[in-house]
């Protein structure tokens, strides 16, 4: 199954756990694919950087070479602007139609208002989970 996880659930599954972090286990195991772009690397670079996560650089980089040999990179040749109110949600949408994903799994409002985009459902991990690997 192809996936693109927003930066929230990509940073909140390696910072804090819960269902984000189940997802992740699932890429890491191979069962799903995740793809991301460069455009969505450096987003989760900056916002780890934030001085209230508390990481060193090290520490951030650790887990973006984690990301870079865990998910499949690939570069978007389309642009979008689908999401006025943040375009930087655009990046997510980008990606996904790059690979054709079957699922988009975000906890942000803005992709998930749009619940359906390009015929891809947008879920949150917990409600992606429920539909593809209930326990």
């Amino acid at each position: 199954m192809r996936l693109v996880c927003d930066t929230n659930v990509l940073i909140s599954g390696i910072l804090f756990g819960g269902k984000p972090r189940e997802v992740l286990k699932l890429c890491a195991t191979g069962k799903v694919t995740n793809f991301t772009s460069p455009d969505l690397l450096k987003k989760v670079e900056t916002v780890l950087q934030r001085p209230k996560f508390g990481l060193d650089e090290e520490q951030v980089y650790s887990i973006l070479r984690l990301f870079r040999d865990t998910f499949s990179i690939v570069k978007p040749e389309l642009r979008l602007s689908v999401i006025a109110a943040d375009p930087d949600d655009d990046r997510v949408l980008e990606t996904a139609a790059a690979v054709q994903a079957e699922v988009i799994i975000s906890g942000d409002a803005h992709l998930l208002d749009l619940a359906v985009w390009n015929n891809t459902p947008i879920l949150t991990p917990s409600a992606f989970l429920d539909t593809f690997f209930p326990s």
